[in-house]
């Protein structure tokens, strides 16, 4: 047998802040030796930080690495453990995403990266150039203060792998995993037993399955033992990094670390039996065939054992069901700990939140729930730094620090409900008794006041004063009264997030929370400089759909069962007047359903179909209840406000990073934001194929089939939806 101890990490880092880095770098080797590893994998890019972007252009920020690293050689720490870490290197006049492997207090391979991820939110060729050179390693000469310390001249830079006497090991860095040809695939064939993925992976809903069949794949057919390290936390942007490192044997997940977590440091170990990929190897025929005519990888051989045999004391790793968590779940833990890592660094004391009562408001309070539920955790789980965090944010005195949820989030969470005469009680009610259930400061505050000002002043400054759609009011009056009452509360909330702190006492300032989902945002349905404009919102990319299954789901784990009322009350924005043969309502004023939205936005962006090839998988979607010029006016009508309000994507709040349709136009979705509305030649497209689609129709019906035209009818009212343009088409620009 021979037995193997191998280590890897989810660490929580800071872009551009080393400090904090370096000392969880060195925790994490620290752990891992203890724990008997001779090889410990960290994440991408650990020592700056995954998320630096142009910072990685300044020559500072590559100098700051290689002090780190300096720092790390010259102790014991890698002493008889083969470090991987990672960092930025020049070479030449180009700069590299690279893995540097050290071992016994020298750097032994630069194995810099060959193929970069630069689609979705990563823009690495940006900053970096892919590794080309496949057909050799080649010398790369350390810099003076490296070399002279660690009293190494050069050390091999490029593609290959580490050959022990024992075992072969290679890296193989985040993107390349899912490449059409993974390099573990030749290395496989090449003798590497060993794979080392350091990665810095974002979290997005539903998306871990698709990392983790990767990992599996890659050793299910080829044999090998896949190790997998990540990110984990909110490292200064958007994303937040879920963590989720393990080790793959054979295609057996054998150990798992969390996926969302407050943790700092966390490391996943497993013993492995290198036998067992030997023996899986030699079994498959076609894998024997294809290794004895390989195209040969370079390597770098160590005179030096990573394995033990024989040992009745080593306990071997064994196949772990995978844990998966459900999308309510992933809505719940990901934002919150996110939310956490920016609150704790940001140097504010706490979070508001206006709380109209709604589901995207009620959402995030529940999110900031949840985080203090999980802050008073870990404390009791014995986390020292997360205890630290939370006395000093809390501002906790004598030695106390939170023990209870509530009593956590009255400390560091104000809520507030801004009614106006349009706001119901219902929904009042609802906002204070989600705000006691959750613990938060609340207040309810009346904005009529200071509307009335508004409106006198404009009424002394032009002799008019507007007046709402049901009192016979134009729709731009309607429209306008209506941005008056969203734009009040954003101003009312950001003064009160200043001054609460002051009047109760208490250091710092509040973050303000914007509550806006990616359906409102794709629709343009919100008015710019609003109340769901703040600081950050952790719902941003987040659907309608998703965010009421979450509610339900909340009200039952997180214990907040008032959500289940939220959930179940119909969307409406409150800021027309209520009547008794009148009452304004979200999805009546878009002129389509939330679920509409959802589909909309992910043919636009994960599909990436304009309008005539969305009308076409439409018309195969939705041919069974609508005709095809039903279909084409849908599409139209999506396309004509997705355009007009596409400004208003430039102006929102930074959101945490959820869905693959976002919006988001600063990293995300990166189109124009002046569009022609009227989009002629498409529209005119559209047109055609309706009357093409209508002829086959008139044709088919007149030689007996009468059915389709029947269930194309039926199926109208079923849709549930506004004629377009009816109600408000967009509240505000």
């Amino acid at each position: 047998m021979r037995l193997l101890n191998v280590a890897t990490c989810n660490l929580n880092q800071w872009a551009m802040d080393f400090d904090c880095n370096l000392k969880h770098i060195k925790e994490s080797i620290v752990k891992a030796k203890q724990a008997g590893a001779v090889i410990r994998l960290g994440p991408e890019l650990e020592i700056t930080g995954y998320g630096c972007e142009d910072h990685f252009l300044e020559l500072d920020t590559i100098s700051h690495a290689w002090e780190c690293l300096k720092d790390i050689l010259l102790g014991d720490l890698t002493d008889g453990i083969l470090c991987s870490i990672g960092m930025p290197i020049i070479k030449g006049s180009e700069r590299y995403n690279c893995q540097v492997l050290c071992l016994n207090r020298k750097i032994i391979m630069i194995r810099p990266k060959m193929w970069l991820a630069n689609d979705g939110n990563y823009r690495e060729l940006r900053w970096f150039t892919a590794w080309k050179q496949k057909d050799q390693l080649v010398e790369f000469q350390l810099p003076n203060e490296i070399s002279d310390a660690l009293s190494q001249k050069s050390v091999p830079f490029g593609y290959g792998f580490v050959q022990f006497q024992d075992t072969a090991v290679a890296a193989e860095v985040c993107e390349e995993l899912f490449t059409p040809i993974p390099p573990h695939s030749e290395l496989a064939l090449n003798g590497v037993e060993v794979f080392m993925n350091a990665s810095g992976s974002h979290h997005q809903l539903r998306k871990l399955d698709v990392r983790l069949r990767a990992f599996i794949g890659a050793t299910h057919t080829r044999g090998g033992v896949y190790m997998y390290s990540n990110h984990q936390g909110c490292d200064g942007g958007r994303l937040y990094y879920d963590g989720c490192a393990c080790i793959v044997v054979n295609g057996d997940m054998v150990a798992q670390g969390s996926q969302f977590s407050l943790k700092d440091v966390e490391i996943v170990v497993a013993q492995i039996d290198l036998d067992v990929v030997a023996s899986l190897r030699g079994s498959i025929s076609s894998f024997q065939e294809q290794a004895s005519c390989k195209p040969k990888v370079s390597s770098v051989a160590v005179q030096y054992s990573l394995c033990q045999a024989f040992n009745l004391k080593a306990l071997l790793s064994v196949p772990l069901k995978i844990k998966y968590h459900a999308p309510e779940e992933e809505i719940a833990f990901g934002p919150g700990c996110w939310l956490w890592d920016y609150l704790r660094r940001s140097g504010a004391s706490g979070f508001l939140l206006p709380l109209s009562g709604g589901a995207d408001s009620s959402s995030v309070a529940a999110i900031v729930g949840c985080m203090c539920q999980l802050v008073v955790k870990e404390i009791a789980n014995g986390d020292e730094q997360v205890k630290a965090d939370a006395i000093r944010i809390g501002n906790y005195k004598d030695e106390l620090y939170p023990t209870d949820s509530r009593e956590f989030a009255n400390r560091i969470f104000y809520t507030v409900f801004m009614g106006s005469e349009n706001s119901s009680e219902p929904t009042r009610l609802r906002a204070k008794v989600l705000a006691d259930e959750i613990g938060s400061w609340h207040l309810d505050v009346c904005i009529d006041g200071v509307v009335s000002a508004l409106l006198s002043l404009f009424q002394t400054l032009t002799g008019k004063r507007p007046r709402y759609k049901v009192d016979g009011g134009s729709n731009v009056e309607n429209l306008s009264l209506q941005n008056i009452q969203a734009r009040i509360r954003m101003v009312l909330a950001f003064m009160l997030a200043s001054l609460l702190p002051w009047v109760h006492n208490k250091p710092g300032f509040y973050l303000v929370l914007g509550s806006s989902n990616v359906d409102e945002g794709l629709r343009g349905y919100l008015t710019k400089y609003d109340c769901s404009s703040a600081d950050i919102n952790p719902i941003g990319s987040i659907s309608k759909q998703d965010l009421r299954a979450f509610l339900q789901w909340a009200a039952i784990h997180l214990g907040y069962s008032s959500l289940a009322d939220v959930e179940s009350a119909p969307p409406t924005a409150e800021l027309e007047p209520i009547r008794s043969n009148y009452s304004q309502l979200d999805e009546v004023d878009m002129g389509m359903t939330y679920e509409e939205l959802s589909i909309y936005g992910r043919l636009r962006k994960i599909f990436r179909c304009g309008p005539v090839s969305m009308f076409q998988n439409l018309c195969y979607r939705w041919g069974a209840r609508l005709t095809p010029s039903q279909v084409a006016e849908k599409v139209k009508h999506f396309f004509k406000y997705y355009s007009i309000n596409r400004h208003k994507m430039t102006v929102l709040t930074p959101s945490y990073h959820a869905e693959s349709y976002s919006p988001e136009d600063n990293r995300f979705d990166l189109r124009q934001f002046l569009y022609n509305a009227r989009w002629p030649y498409q529209f005119r497209k559209i047109d055609q194929l309706v009357s093409e689609l209508d002829g086959e129709k008139v044709a088919v019906q007149s030689s007996g089939d009468h059915e389709t035209g029947a269930a194309a009818s039926e199926g109208v009212g079923g849709m549930g939806v506004a004629a377009a343009g009816s109600g408000n088409p967009s509240v505000g620009f």
